[in-house]
């Protein structure tokens, strides 16, 4: 009996020791949760400044009455989802179906620019090009607004943007806001390319 006894002792003792480190293993796991999850809510902040503040600034330097780009995070199904949202005098609504296409594309390159922003490899010179970016942008001097901040963003970020136009403004404005501008006309079914105050090549 006291063998017996003894054993059970050893047995419950060996049981308690198992349960406080599953408890001490519960609490430290609790704590890098929180650690992660605290983690997890700056790098949405700082993300949500980063993106809403480029393409914000974007809208205010083309619009005269600009949107205002907000992230909404939110946790879905154990997971986190985010809605982008155009924001103007305290109303609030999805950009698809509600803005312009020409907004949209102003956004949608600005976005484009922050997200490279944040994950560039200095070692590689970046290369961006773009087919009519602003496609649905309206009016002369909102695409000359255009052209001087895709301009000021490839000087300012280093960045080789290689941009086809369809000429919403004057050549003259192109070619103030260009390294090199390239013109190319289609006669007959051969294009003809030409370095703008340079002769042209032919091209089939």
């Amino acid at each position: 009996m006291k063998g017996e006894r003894d054993s059970l002792q050893r047995s419950i003792a060996n049981t308690e020791g198992q349960l406080q480190e599953h408890k001490r293993n519960l609490i430290r796991h609790e704590r890098a949760l929180e650690i992660v999850k605290q983690v997890g809510l700056e790098t949405q902040r700082q993300l949500e400044y980063h993106l809403s503040e480029q393409v914000s600034l974007a809208m205010e330097a083309i619009f005269d009455d600009p949107y205002q780009l907000r992230l909404d995070f939110q946790e879905k199904r154990g997971k986190t989802e985010v809605d982008i949202l155009f924001t103007r005098r305290d109303l609030e609504f999805p950009p698809l179906g509600s803005a312009g296409g020409g907004t949209i594309d102003v956004a949608s390159l600005a976005l484009r620019i922050a997200y490279w922003s944040m994950r560039q490899d200095k070692k590689v010179r970046p290369l961006l090009l773009l087919d009519e970016p602003f496609s649905q942008l309206k009016g002369v001097e909102a695409n000359r607004r255009a052209l001087a901040i895709v301009n000021e963003i490839s000087h300012r970020l280093g960045m080789q943007i290689i941009m086809i136009s369809d000429e919403r403004v004057s050549q003259t404005d192109i070619m103030n806001n260009a390294d090199r501008v390239f013109e190319v006309k289609q006669k007959s079914g051969v294009s003809e390319v030409q370095v703008v105050g340079a002769p042209f090549t032919r091209t089939r």
